[in-house]
């Protein structure tokens, strides 16, 4: 069974960080791509961050770019968003997706590729 826990959500002011955990179980990361997400009420989903988890490439929406840092540890089967000097407007549920194989360039963000996910964990920046 594949499931995919997220962790690390929490109440932080702005400029702080946090950093969410993406768990895989069931499934072994090696040859998809772990995508990150986010909704805000009333917005649409977000893609965020993305990582090629066989090769590392990595991905980022030009909102969190150079704030964000997405990782993986294949020991752990788990990537990891770090997520530094958070802003008001980075509140929201974050959810990883996992996607079979690699995407193009231009299609890492599109959530409907992504076949299983988490049940999300809340970001509220806050002061």
């Amino acid at each position: 069974q594949v499931q995919l826990v997220e962790s690390g959500g929490d109440l932080v002011q702005p400029g702080g960080s946090l950093r969410l955990s993406c768990e895989a179980s069931g499934f072994t990361l090696d040859a998809t791509t772990i995508g990150w997400f986010r909704q805000a009420p009333g917005k649409e989903r977000e893609g965020i961050s993305s990582i090629v988890f066989s090769e590392g490439t990595t991905y980022y929406a030009d909102s969190v770019k150079g704030r964000f840092t997405i990782s993986r540890d294949s020991a752990k089967n788990t990537v990891y968003l770090q997520m530094n000097n958070l802003k008001s407007e980075d509140t929201a549920v974050y959810s990883c997706g996992l996607l079979d194989g690699t995407p193009l360039p231009t299609q890492w963000a599109q959530a409907e590729l992504y076949f299983y996910w988490g049940q999300g964990t809340q970001v509220t920046v806050s002061s």
